[in-house]
């Protein structure tokens, strides 16, 4: 809990519903901005109470219109910036174009470090995120003297494991990865849960009669996740879940779920999923707030937050 004195926590529009449950958390107030548009579009901010001296911390993720968070999140920076906040820090759980962290083919561009540079630029002094799909891309934050940028990337795997431990008999089940970028990931999961792993899909030999539980950092249109599944059920495994950090769930990626042979699929509130769930039936949600409350808290007090990409706070 937080005595509210010192610090304010600012929401953009792309995620307000976990900006309250953060701030339920740490029993405060979502602080008061208007956040509206001109009639070409234009995102307009007004900061509605004082922040000068204050650790301010703003919410937005990377979803939906994607371009217009981003820019909401830019602006709402320089505003509090300018307003002479003590330090400001971006709340991103879902960091926009992580997938564009590589130049992959002739002059493409490498957009993760270019949303760097804007948030640094804007006034940005430490980022929050969580499961980058790329880790390289912390290493797009420099860190000159005069402009202390840091970059705090959270892990989404303690709520997985807690889930899985509460809802699984650990002795039957399989931890896979859908596809070979994924084998780090399922292999630190399986570990940690002393189950089994299955890293590569050609080994699906391994799990007739057991549980599986696909675990990869986004599902976009599910079609890899799908197709998982698929061969899983091919192989003879008794039910398969999927368990993801960021349930973008773009296109038909619904209704592929919907019609897959998933029992379930599972992902987190980085992004809002109230409209997913309701057009699917298969989707459950488990809540990060009281994480990203807590990392915000020890942020803060100026306490530590390793202890926070191992377990999960209560």
């Amino acid at each position: 809990m937080l005595n509210g004195s010192g610090i304010r926590i600012f929401t953009g529009t792309s995620h307000p519903e976990l900006a309250e449950i953060i701030c339920r958390r740490l029993g405060i107030q979502v602080a008061r901005a208007e956040v509206t548009r001109s009639g070409i579009g234009e995102t307009n901010v007004r900061i509605a109470e004082s922040v000068r001296g204050d650790d301010v911390y703003i919410i937005n993720t990377g979803c939906g219109a994607v371009n217009t968070s981003l820019m909401e999140l830019c602006i709402m920076i320089h505003a509090c910036k300018i307003a002479s906040a003590k330090r400001i820090t971006a709340v991103v759980p879902l960091f926009p174009y992580a997938r564009q962290d590589k130049k992959d083919k002739s002059r493409a561009p490498i957009t993760a470090k270019l949303v760097a540079n804007m948030l640094q630029k804007s006034g940005c002094d430490h980022l929050i995120t969580m499961d980058l799909h790329a880790s390289q891309i912390q290493g797009f934050f420099d860190v000159p003297v005069d402009n202390l940028t840091e970059i705090v990337q959270l892990y989404a795997e303690p709520s997985l494991i807690l889930y899985i431990r509460s809802k699984f008999d650990l002795s039957n089940v399989v931890i896979v990865s859908p596809d070979a970028g994924g084998a780090k990931r399922a292999t630190s999961m399986a570990d940690r849960l002393g189950a089994n792993e299955v890293s590569r899909m050609v080994l699906v030999g391994q799990v007739k009669g057991k549980v599986a539980v696909l675990v990869d950092d986004m599902a976009d249109t599910c079609g890899t996740l799908c197709l998982a599944a698929q061969h899983l059920a091919e192989a003879g495994v008794e039910k398969s879940y999927a368990m993801v950090t960021h349930g973008i769930l773009s296109g038909n990626a619904l209704e592929a779920v919907e019609k897959s042979g998933l029992e379930k699929l599972i992902v987190t509130n980085t992004l809002p999923q109230q409209e997913n769930q309701a057009r699917c039936k298969k989707i459950e949600v488990i809540d990060i707030g009281p994480v990203l409350g807590e990392v915000i808290r020890r942020s803060h007090y100026g306490e530590s937050i390793s202890k926070l990409f191992n377990e999960v706070p209560y």
